[in-house]
This record gives C-alpha cells, sequence and structure tokens, in this order.
C-alpha cells in the first residue's frame, strides 16, 4: 500500500533504499554515478512510498525554470490551437518551454496525459478543454491533480472542473448559449436544430443551458427541439447535421455548439443544395480565426481563446493562493451572414 505523498521527502526515499540522499538524487533525476540496478532498487523505493520530486526545488537548485504542459482535447482544433498560441506567449516571455499532449478527447487519455507531465518533471500544468461530469474520471483527475500540487507543482485550467480545486479561466459558456439561442429566436426561428458534442461535457452541459434559458423566455423548453450528439470536429457536424436532416427536415436553423461543428453543418448544407441562410440559418460557437472568413460568414459566440490561454499561465506562474483565483472569459455575440429571418418574420 502507498503511503500519502503529502509530506514525503527526498530523505524518506534515501533512508528507505539504504542510500544516501546523494545517490536517491542521482537514481531519480537519471544522473550519472548510480548503477542501473542501484537506480531501479531507489525507484522501486520511491514508487512504493508514492513520492514525486518537488520540480521546483530542484529547479531552483539548478538555476533551470521548470517547463509548462498543456493538456488539449484536439490540438487540431482551432479552439484548442488558439488557446496553445497564448500559453507559448507567455511561457516563451518567462523562458519555459511547452510540452504539448493531445487527449483525443478521451477523458481516460487525459487522466494518463496529467500522469506523463508529472513524469516528465514539468513545474506547471494548464488543463484546456471542459470538465468531464463523468465522476470517475473526476475521482481520477482530482487524485493527479492533488499529487502534483503537494508536491510542489502549480496547475490552472480552462474550463469548468470545480472538482479539481485549482486556478481557473473559466468561458461564460452559459451567457453565450443564451445570447446565440436569443438571437435566433428573435429572427422568428421556432424550428431549431441544435447540433452539440456529448452532453457529458461540462462545456456543452453549460452552452446547452444557457440556449435553455433563451427558449424558456419565448415559451420554449430544450425537449421542444431536436438536439444530436457527435463528435465535437467537422466530421461530427456532419454526421449531426445528415441525421438532422433526414429525421427533422422542416428545420429553418441549425445551432452547432462550436464551429468546427458548424463548418461541418455548412458542407453538409452545400451538398444537398440548401442555401444558407435564404432556406436554413446556421450558427457556432468560439469564432474561431477562419469563422469570418466563411462563405458565408458564420454568425456565432466569440470567446477570447488567446487571451485564455495567457490568463492560465499567469495564473500558475503566481504561488498558490488559500483559495482557487477564478477569471470569467467574457462572451460576444458575432452576427455575420449565415443567420436571417425566418420566411415571413417581419
Amino acid at each position: 500500500m502507498r503511503k500519502h505523498t503529502a509530506g514525503l521527502r527526498l530523505v524518506d526515499v534515501a533512508e528507505h533504499a539504504g542510500v544516501s540522499i546523494a545517490t536517491a538524487s542521482r537514481a531519480l533525476s537519471g544522473a550519472p554515478g548510480v548503477s542501473e540496478a542501484m537506480a531501479e532498487r531507489v525507484r522501486a523505493v520511491a514508487a512504493d512510498l508514492g513520492y514525486v520530486a518537488n520540480v521546483h526545488a530542484r529547479s531552483l537548485a539548478s538555476g533551470a525554470s521548470p517547463g509548462v504542459g498543456l493538456v488539449v482535447h484536439e490540438i487540431g482544433d482551432p479552439y484548442f490551437a488558439e488557446i496553445a498560441s497564448g500559453v507559448l506567449e507567455v511561457a516563451g516571455a518567462n523562458g519555459r518551454m511547452v510540452q504539448i499532449c493531445h487527449t483525443g478527447r478521451d477523458p481516460f487519455t487525459e487522466v494518463a496525459q496529467l500522469r506523463a507531465l508529472v513524469n516528465a518533471r514539468v513545474g506547471i500544468i494548464v488543463v484546456a478543454g471542459s470538465g468531464h461530469l463523468d465522476r470517475d474520471v473526476q475521482s481520477q483527475m482530482k487524485a493527479e491533480v492533488q499529487g502534483f500540487e503537494s508536491a510542489g507543482g502549480r496547475v490552472a485550467v480552462i474550463g469548468r472542473h470545480p472538482h479539481l480545486g485549482v486556478d481557473a479561466v473559466v468561458p461564460a459558456n452559459v451567457q453565450g448559449g443564451r445570447a446565440i439561442a436569443e438571437h435566433l429566436l428573435e429572427l422568428g426561428h421556432r424550428r431549431i436544430g441544435i447540433v452539440a458534442g456529448s452532453r457529458r461535457l461540462a462545456t456543452m452541459a453549460d452552452r446547452l443551458a444557457g440556449v435553455e434559458q433563451a427558449l424558456g423566455a419565448f415559451g420554449l423548453a430544450l425537449g421542444d427541439l431536436p438536439v444530436v450528439e457527435a463528435e465535437f470536429t467537422l466530421d461530427g457536424g456532419k454526421e449531426a447535421a445528415r441525421r438532422l436532416l433526414d429525421e427533422h427536415p422542416g428545420v429553418t436553423a441549425i445551432l452547432a455548439l462550436n464551429d468546427d461543428m458548424a463548418v461541418g453543418v455548412l458542407s453538409v448544407l452545400g451538398e444537398r443544395g440548401i442555401a444558407v441562410p435564404g432556406d436554413v440559418s446556421v450558427t457556432g460557437f468560439d469564432d474561431v480565426t477562419v469563422a469570418g472568413h466563411l462563405s458565408p460568414a458564420l454568425t456565432t459566440v466569440r470567446l477570447p481563446m488567446k487571451e485564455m490561454g495567457r490568463q492560465a499561465l499567469e495564473l500558475a506562474l503566481l504561488p498558490r493562493a488559500a483559495r482557487p483565483r477564478r477569471r470569467t472569459a467574457e462572451q460576444r455575440l458575432m452576427v455575420r451572414a449565415s443567420t436571417a429571418a425566418v420566411r415571413g418574420h417581419a
């Protein structure tokens, strides 16, 4: 049974392994001067005790700045690419290298990537992307984060991860969901189809909550509208659009809950000869760089993604506070050419 990592020191590992502190340090850091057999024994003892080296203390002793680990769901998604650019900018200004891990939107891969970054001895981890509502995932994430921070590391997140208890930059997803839905409703749309990612993601839950608030003000409920879940990607948007159009051919608007999915929706509508916005209005969410350059330009919700990346790393560079800090990233409705009033609406 492993002991709790809090309070464990290098001297404890050395004593249990029967070696000097210097030998234990060299064995755990991979430095020369220790036989492989001895190094293996020290590492085994450290693993048994649950010891994680204090990356800050070691970095200060060596005069080096510890690296930054960035965990993203999908590096090919412009949303995460823009966040990463903000993290890289702040890291560069502070003389730190960034190691980027890509989870492919698999929550258990995300946990494994956290462990990999701890083993890679980064000093800071920024987790970009939605928290997961699955309790097992939450429990595993919390254990990894607490162990890392108790050993001297720092963690900040982008998105809603309340179970982690760390500094966070939280997008205004509820407000954005309400704003984009209100826009369509004010244009007279009532037969609205929603294209969404998994509802197990906190981001989806929050954006849908905002949509529901807007619907309620117009005497409607979310259950009155078709909601199609698919992968939170361009291909997922295509799949969801095909299902939506096949099963609900009368929709006058499609509300996609991220821009990547919206691009997929536009592609399918083009394939089927459905005019946008003449026949069907389309909206997205995030306002990635390409959104304003599509044809037609995409009506969407703007989130300051690069700034979110900057703020997250800036928070993580600060000493840990008594209570987690929280920054809200405001949203802004960007009305463009992909939406218009429903036919017959004054």
